[in-house]
């Protein structure tokens, strides 16, 4: 024990000092946006708004984006990963003022979880048997992971990572009472910020089913104290961060539906502890632990059948022209080369790696965070965005197959290096794909339309999906469209506005009592080829009809329209 502790402090200190080093060079390299708090990405700077609309007097649980779509939406988040943030900006604002306390809070949090992935990523590596250190620096470099922990990026995603991380660490070695409690705890806080980790979530519940089955010393205690942890957090969950939206009839976020799901859920694992030790048959514990695992799940489908359509069912037409087109929703065969090669680079090897390991090794325990990244995998198939817990969780094998290059030589060693660095992917992608796929910057400049909307009298701004989640923290406008698959009204309204003729777009527009139009050279390429006769077509054509009054100052990359009533 005591020798184990300079070696975790050791673990930290270094964690501390790489997310420091990373999150100075991307802070000085994006301090031009992160200086206005133009954030990353646009949950990010939502997620923003939403804190300050908390702090501003919106009521705790009033989870609501009043200044979005028709009349206001109801935001599928939940509170918990305010807190943090939160609580930075209270505590700063008297001393450096609004701008200087969320400025610290968007590029502070960050950081903290960077240090928290790396040290778990570290503890993991440790017990595993491979280098802590090797693993950290392996992590801090595991492409797309560590973009979620970029200055700015305060949205929930960096936060469930960690909580998936501890969920892992929770997993390996002995099994106790404690570490159950932990992995039960971890999960359903995962499940409270967002529903998108259920997959790798139900992968932990399997590998603690299958190590409750072989009946290892430890593992009925594991599985009782992930039980209790699971339920207790979800109904305090449930009494203190329930939202405006608790009804809303979709699996979506911390709502109803996916409550109740989850904590009939959480039966399973307490059923399965309370009758362990009257089962000490192989065949009749993995006999109960299937039935019992299939009647828990009709149980929960059955009273919550919302959660087999988890997004609540997008409109179709908002699928097919909007949600389709954001890259990270692409599931990995319709994505662009580079984006392939960037995402899923990293996670291959170090699924590969990972079963290499386990095999050399012959250590049983290498196939859990081999499960994990399987899932990652398999969710990455359908959308690349699960490629990011398979990146991270790839650390420590790559730090084992590292450790084994060394023995090799210089040029094993070289070789092992450049797989396990993940930036390596992306600019392999870029270099590899044909130059019609790597991305090019579209051109409009949001921070130069939003600062010229900001000034302008209030009113209701119709404009590009991702600038109108910028402009409802930068300006005091309402939005008609921003994207988020709950904002069906507003976001069906946009195109429709923009697709129909000149004349019928007129009178949409005073129906939706629109005050001003935003059309940017590169936005709505969702459309395809426009219809000769529509709104936007005209627009694009140099044809502007009387009742829209360009703003003067505009230039060929954006134009900022007020229509007349």
């Amino acid at each position: 024990m005591d020798s184990a502790r300079p070696r975790i402090w050791r673990d930290a200190a270094l964690a501390f000092a790489v997310a420091l080093l990373l999150s100075a060079v991307w802070a000085i390299r994006d301090w031009a946006a992160l200086s206005t708090l133009h954030l990353p990405d646009t949950d990010d700077v939502v997620r923003l708004q939403q804190i300050r609309d908390w702090l501003g007097g919106q009521a705790f649980g009033d989870l609501a984006q009043h200044r979005l779509g028709l009349g206001g939406v109801e935001m599928h988040w939940s509170r918990l990963p305010d807190l943090a943030p939160a609580a930075i900006i209270a505590l700063l604002t008297p001393l450096t003022g609004a701008h200087g306390a969320e400025l610290a809070a968007v590029t502070v949090w960050p950081g903290l979880l960077f240090v928290a992935t790396l040290v778990l990523t570290g503890s993991i590596a440790r017990a595993l048997g491979v280098s802590a250190p090797v693993a950290i620096v392996v992590g801090a470099l595991a492409y797309p992971a560590n973009t979620l922990f970029l200055p700015g990026r305060i949205d929930h995603h960096g936060l469930q990572m960690v909580l998936l991380l501890l969920l892992v660490r929770a997993l390996l070695r002995r099994g106790s009472w404690l570490k159950g409690v932990v992995a039960g705890v971890a999960s359903a806080a995962s499940l409270i910020i967002g529903m998108e980790t259920a997959p790798l979530l139900a992968a932990g519940g399997a590998v603690l089913t299958i190590r409750w089955i072989a009946a290892r010393p430890g593992e009925a205690a594991r599985m009782a104290g992930y039980g209790l942890g699971l339920s207790a957090a979800l109904a305090a969950a449930g009494l203190l961060l329930r939202t405006s939206g608790w009804d809303y009839p979709a699996c979506d976020g911390f709502a109803a539906p996916a409550w109740r799901a989850a904590q009939i859920g959480a039966l399973a694992p307490l059923a399965l502890a309370a009758v362990s030790s009257f089962l000490t048959v192989l065949r009749v514990r993995l006999a109960v632990a299937g039935l019992l695992c299939t009647a828990v799940v009709v149980a929960a489908l059955a009273l919550s059948p919302a959660c087999l359509r988890p997004y609540g069912g997008v409109d179709p037409v908002l699928a097919r022209i909007w949600l389709a087109n954001v890259a990270e929703a692409q599931p990995l065969s319709a994505a662009p080369l580079a984006h392939a090669i960037g995402y899923a680079g990293l996670l291959l090897a170090g699924l590969g790696a990972t079963l290499w390991m386990a095999r050399r090794s012959g250590k049983v325990e290498w196939l859990i965070p081999g499960g994990f990244q399987l899932m990652s995998l398999l969710i990455a198939l359908v959308q690349l965005r699960g490629a990011y817990a398979g990146a991270i969780l790839a650390a420590p094998a790559l730090a084992g197959l590292i450790a084994v290059a060394r023995e090799r030589g210089t040029p094993a060693l070289a070789a092992a290096w450049i797989a396990s660095a993940g930036l390596v992917y992306p600019i392999a992608g870029a270099a590899l794909a044909p130059e019609s796929e790597v991305e090019t910057t579209a051109g409009c400049d949001a921070r130069s339309v939003l600062s010229t909307l900001a000034p302008l009298p209030n009113g209701t701004v119709a404009m590009p999906m991702d600038a109108g989640a910028y402009a409802l923290a930068a300006t005091p406008h309402s939005v008609l469209a921003a994207p988020y698959h709950r904002n069906t009204a507003g976001n069906r309204a946009l195109y429709r506005l923009l697709l129909s003729g000149p004349e019928a777009a007129s009178g949409q527009a005073a129906r939706l009592g629109l005050d001003y139009l935003v059309d940017c050279k590169g936005a709505y390429a969702e459309l395809g080829t426009l219809p000769p006769g529509s709104l936007l077509a005209a627009l694009r054509g140099g044809k502007v009809p009387p009742w829209l009054r360009p703003l003067p100052g505009g230039s060929d990359s954006a134009r900022i329209y007020t229509i007349a009533r």
